[in-house]
């Protein structure tokens, strides 16, 4: 029997589980398929001892509006590859905004650029990511 292909979901059901967008504050909005923005508000307890954030911090809210981008077409997938360029710096207690827009999709791999930007406009970093969709194995009892 052929497995039925999954529907596109904007992001339901992988917010229902992702503890880190809840632990930072994350925010995440799927307004169509392959397109994703994540707002978070950073904290003193992201910052270093010169009130800047630190990059893990911007690139994991560039990340999740990435995630959130591929998975709005129904299947989880995974980065291969991503190439972050640092342009200013995050400044602790600032909103930021990351726009993941996807630039290839075959169904098994897929290319997204992902800007963050503060809550002036001011770009912050561009991440480019590459990634790939894992193919879907068979269930042993299903008849072949």
């Amino acid at each position: 029997m052929a497995s039925t292909p999954s529907r596109p979901d904007p992001g339901h059901t992988l917010l229902a589980g992702d503890q880190a967008v809840r632990a930072l504050g994350i925010t995440v909005e799927v307004p169509a398929l392959g397109l994703a923005t994540a707002r978070m508000t950073t904290s003193a307890d992201m910052g270093n001892g010169h009130g800047i954030v630190h990059g893990g911090y911007v690139f994991t809210l560039a990340d999740t509006a990435f995630a959130y981008a591929l998975n709005s077409h129904g299947r989880p997938g995974m980065t291969v590859h991503a190439d972050v360029a640092f342009l200013r710096p995050a400044r602790v207690g600032t909103d930021l905004a990351a726009n993941a827009t996807e630039r290839v999709f075959d169904g098994r791999a897929g290319i997204y650029d992902v800007e963050v930007r503060d809550d002036e406009g001011a770009l912050l970093a561009e991440v480019r990511i590459h990634c790939r969709i894992p193919s879907v194995k068979a269930d042993p009892g299903e008849a072949r």
